[in-house]
């Protein structure tokens, strides 16, 4: 897969909730190369922050890109102040390691910024189920993102304050009974990967996970995002062989 590395233009910038941001930049390169799964690197051109944060990618059409982050430190702090017309740089679309769009009834199962990346998954499969974990009522914004794609969406609170209450986990049952689902794909904290991917081991489904380890390079130089496979043995780089990877071989 090619990667590119360079000084692209922002095309809107603008909050969703409060501290969740999402970015469309202009990148034809990038956009024309990027699968799902896979990510960016970026920062503000000439930013005194050193490394780039990597980001999913959300959508990837018409010569632009999309991200969604959350603001949790100096380098997505910076970000917020970009505007139209600003300039990024940007290296990718980054990971060689990306979900599966083989046929069949995919379940995607996200929480947090972890539901970014499977936004671009679901716009490539047919009907998919789609499985949204929040916190409370007011993370629940994810919905909007599916609703053009998924064939149903079933969303979880924890406080109860929407859908079903409970860890995302909570509504396997029910969608298993519902739906033939084929294999799954999830993305968020690694706790509730861990128990999806078990959920999915008890069932005989096929799960892929996406890993959110801090990538400094990107490009498997720097080794700080590496990872010994379960399954395996063999000694992985996040952000070359992945982000996605088979459940067995994380958990």
């Amino acid at each position: 897969m090619k990667k590119f590395l360079g000084i692209q233009e922002v095309i809107a910038n603008e909050e969703i909730i409060s501290g969740v941001w999402k970015m469309i930049f202009y990148a034809p390169e990038i956009a024309a190369e990027a699968r799902p799964g896979q990510f960016v690197n970026v920062r503000k051109d000439k930013s005194l922050v050193f490394l780039r944060r990597p980001f999913g990618i959300v959508a990837a059409k018409d010569g632009a890109v999309t991200i969604i982050y959350r603001v949790v430190g100096i380098g997505t702090e910076e970000l917020t102040a970009m505007r139209a017309g600003d300039l990024l740089s940007v290296a990718g679309p980054l990971g060689d390691g990306v979900f599966s769009t083989a046929p069949g009834k995919t379940l995607l199962v996200g929480g947090g910024v972890g539901l970014a990346p499977l936004i671009f998954l679901a716009d490539v499969l047919p009907d998919p189920v789609v499985l949204i974990g929040s916190k409370n009522e007011a993370e629940t914004f994810w919905v909007r993102f599916f609703e053009h794609a998924a064939a149903e969406i079933y969303v979880t609170t924890d406080d109860g304050t929407a859908g079903i209450k409970g860890v995302a986990a909570a509504a396997l049952p029910q969608i298993f009974e519902e739906h033939a689902i084929d294999r799954i794909a999830v993305c968020g904290p690694t706790a509730m990967m861990r128990t999806i991917a078990a959920a999915a081991a008890a069932a005989n489904i096929p799960c892929e996970v996406s890993m959110e380890k801090r990538m400094a390079c990107g490009i498997g130089a720097c080794l700080g995002c590496t990872f010994a496979g379960k399954a395996s043995g063999r000694r992985y780089k996040v952000c070359t062989d992945g982000p996605v990877f088979a459940a067995k071989e994380v958990f």
